[in-house]
C-alpha cells in the first residue's frame, strides 16, 4: 500500500460530509444524522494517525490487515456519501417544479421511504465496522496532521461528450470560449478554473468547450487529462508528453529531462489544455507545473475543474467561473431527459 492513500481517503470521505444538510431528504431510518456524526468523529480520531499507521504497515502484517479493512470500509463510505449526495441534489432540484402524477411517483412518501431505509441500513453497517476497526486497533501510532502528497483515487474522465445529453450549459459554454478566444491577455497562459459541487457538470461543461470547433481552430496542440487526487507533476508531464507527442515516457524519471522534451514539444505552439478534476491544494506543486508548461506561445490556455475554491484561487488567472444549478425549467428539462423513455414526458390520462 502506498504510504499516504489512507489519510487523504479519510480526508475525502470527511470532505464529503461537509456540504451534506439531508434537509430536504425524509431519512426514517433511525437518527441518520447522528449516525453520520458518529462515523465522521470516529473517522477524524482515525485519520489521526494513519500516516504513522500506514508507515508501520509497510514492515508490519498485523498492522497491513488492520490497514487493509479500514480502506474497505472507507470506500464503502466513499460510495455511500456520493449517492447520498447524488439523492440531496436531486431532491432539492425537482422539488421546486410543477410534476405530473408519474414524476410525483419518484418522490412519493413510499419510495423515500423505502430510499431512506435501505441508505440508513448502509450508514449504519458503516458506523459499526468502522466502531470494530477502532476497537481493534491494538498499535501504537504517533498522531500526525501533516497531510502527504495527495494519492489517486483511481477516477478518469475523457474529453467526448454526447451534445444532445446536455442541457442548461449553453451560456457557461459561450462565458468560458469568450475567455479562451480573448486576445487582450497579458500571461503567456492563461488559467481559467471552472468550480462548483460535485455532479453539477463541470467535466460536461468542460467537455462541451473541448469539442467546440471555434475553439479547435484557435489552438494548434490540444490535451485532456483527468488529473484527481494525483497531482504529481512528474506524471502530468508524462501524460502531456505522451499525448502531444505518442511516445511513451514512463522509464524517463528524472523532471529534467522530461521537461526539456517538454519544452521540445511546445517550442512556441498556441496549446489548449484541460486539467479535470484538480483537488490539489499545494501552490508550489502548481508553480513547479505552470512553469514547465511556459514554453507555449502568447494566448495559450488552461482550463481547471475543482471543487475547491482554494484551487480555483490558486491556480487561476481569471477570476473562478463558478459553475451553478441549473434553472428550474432546465432542471426539470433534465431530468425528463434522463428519467423517462425516450427522453419525454409520457401523456398522463384524464
Amino acid at each position: 500500500m502506498v504510504e499516504g492513500v489512507l489519510f487523504n481517503l479519510a480526508g475525502k470521505v470527511l470532505e464529503m460530509m461537509g456540504p451534506l444538510t439531508l434537509q430536504e431528504i425524509n431519512l426514517a431510518y433511525g437518527d441518520v444524522k447522528t449516525e453520520l456524526e458518529n462515523i465522521k468523529n470516529t473517522v477524524s480520531i482515525i485519520q489521526a494517525v494513519l500516516l504513522d499507521a500506514e508507515k508501520q504497515g509497510s514492515h508490519n502484517n498485523k498492522v497491513k490487515d488492520w490497514l487493509n479493512k479500514l480502506r474497505d470500509v472507507l470506500l464503502d463510505a466513499d460510495d455511500v456519501l456520493d449517492d447520498l449526495s447524488t439523492e440531496d441534489s436531486r431532491y432539492k432540484m425537482m422539488t421546486g417544479n410543477k410534476m405530473t402524477k408519474d414524476v410525483r411517483i419518484f418522490f412519493s412518501s413510499s419510495n423515500q421511504l423505502a430510499y431512506s431505509l435501505k441508505i440508513g441500513h448502509r450508514i449504519k453497517a458503516i458506523r459499526e465496522r468502522l466502531d470494530a476497526i477502532t476497537i481493534d486497533k491494538d498499535f501504537q501510532f504517533i498522531q500526525s496532521s501533516i497531510e502527504p502528497q495527495v494519492m489517486n483515487r483511481g477516477r478518469e474522465t475523457y474529453s467526448f461528450v454526447l451534445e444532445e445529453n446536455v442541457v442548461g450549459r449553453e451560456d457557461d459554454k459561450k462565458e468560458i470560449i469568450k475567455l479562451l478566444l480573448d486576445t487582450n491577455t497579458v500571461e503567456n497562459v492563461s488559467v481559467i478554473p471552472i468550480v462548483g459541487s460535485g455532479g453539477l457538470g463541470k467535466t460536461t461543461l468542460a467537455q462541451l468547450i473541448y469539442k467546440d470547433e471555434n475553439v479547435k481552430n484557435n489552438f494548434e496542440l490540444m490535451l485532456w487529462t483527468c488529473v484527481s487526487d494525483n497531482f504529481v507533476v512528474k506524471r502530468i508531464v508524462k501524460q502531456i508528453l505522451e499525448r502531444f507527442g505518442g511516445k511513451r515516457y514512463e522509464e524517463i524519471e528524472n523532471l529534467d529531462i522530461l521537461q526539456k522534451h517538454l519544452q521540445r514539444k511546445l517550442n512556441g505552439k498556441k496549446y489548449f489544455v484541460v486539467l479535470d478534476d484538480v483537488w490539489n491544494e499545494d501552490k508550489n506543486q502548481w508553480i513547479l507545473l505552470k512553469d514547465l508548461l511556459m514554453g507555449g506561445a502568447r494566448g495559450s490556455r488552461l482550463v481547471v475543474t475543482t471543487r475547491s475554491i482554494k484551487v480555483a484561487e490558486i491556480m487561476g488567472t481569471t477570476s473562478p467561473h463558478e459553475l451553478k444549478g441549473l434553472a428550474p425549467e432546465k432542471a426539470w428539462s433534465l431530468f425528463v431527459k434522463m428519467a423517462f423513455k425516450e427522453g419525454k414526458e409520457p401523456e398522463t390520462k384524464p
